[in-house]
């Protein structure tokens, strides 16, 4: 696992991204909004999917160690829009308040327990924070009133990315690779993939050299691996095909 924020600090970004989040949404001209970067969606489903996340992650960790997670179709939204900024508002303190009562090395199920992202409350704190980062910007998008990502928050969101939806032990089907991720504020990651699975880690003046690389600014680079930038919008190094591969790959199918 790379280095990431203390969990104290992991709290209090789910609460302020969240009520940034929120600020989006009331500034938008209505929750039938579409979100341009979640193409079919509006800004009501967006909603219903953030508050409904922040509860299913709420009962896993309150659950504890489990060998598979509580049904997720369990966690309703309310059916009337006007009932649910009020009900996201509910749903991101309940993950709040269970996170703190867990405390940060609570073991609970994960989906990412097999690569090097811990299966514990700080690892669910990590995993949440940027994915109410990033769909605070899918709101601010529907609003059209996007503001930048503070930067220290997206550097860690490329790490915990990586450490999170590029780790894994299943082999990497194609030829061994290695990508180097730049970003312009000075932090550097590498990403092995070969054999033995997919393993990032800091970038160090040892490391292979890259098969491919990419270099932005940190918020440029996280939404790029979370989907919302191309290739066309970083600067890019050596083989492109091999970031075709890995955004392609599902590891296990």
């Amino acid at each position: 696992m790379t280095e990431s924020l203390e969990y104290s600090v992991l709290l209090r970004l789910i609460d302020e991204r969240s009520a940034a989040f929120r600020s989006a949404v009331a500034a938008a001209p209505g929750l039938d909004a579409p979100v341009p970067s979640c193409p079919g969606w509006t800004l009501s489903d967006l909603v219903r999917h953030l508050g409904t996340g922040q509860r299913w992650w709420a009962a896993i960790v309150a659950a504890g160690p489990a060998g598979s997670p509580p049904a997720r179709d369990a966690v309703e939204a309310p059916g009337e829009p006007d009932a649910l900024p009020a009900w996201y508002a509910e749903s991101n303190e309940l993950l709040l308040s269970t996170l703190r009562e867990a405390g940060p090395e609570r073991e609970c199920w994960t989906w990412w327990s097999a690569g090097v992202s811990p299966a514990t409350a700080r690892g669910v704190a990590r995993r949440r924070v940027h994915e109410v980062l990033v769909h605070t910007y899918d709101a601010q998008l529907a609003a059209g009133v996007v503001q930048p990502m503070p930067a220290d928050v997206a550097l860690d969101g490329v790490a915990e990315f990586l450490d999170t939806c590029n780790s894994t032990p299943v082999a990497w089907p194609h030829e061994p690779a290695t990508i180097h991720y730049h970003a312009t504020e000075g932090r550097s990651w590498l990403l092995t993939l070969d054999d033995t699975g997919a393993w990032p880690a800091p970038l160090t003046d040892d490391a292979a050299p890259a098969s491919a690389s990419a270099t932005g600014t940190a918020e440029q680079l996280l939404l790029f691996v979370w989907g919302r930038r191309t290739m066309s919008d970083l600067k890019i190094e050596g083989d492109p095909q091999v970031f075709e591969q890995l955004i392609a790959w599902v590891p296990g199918e």
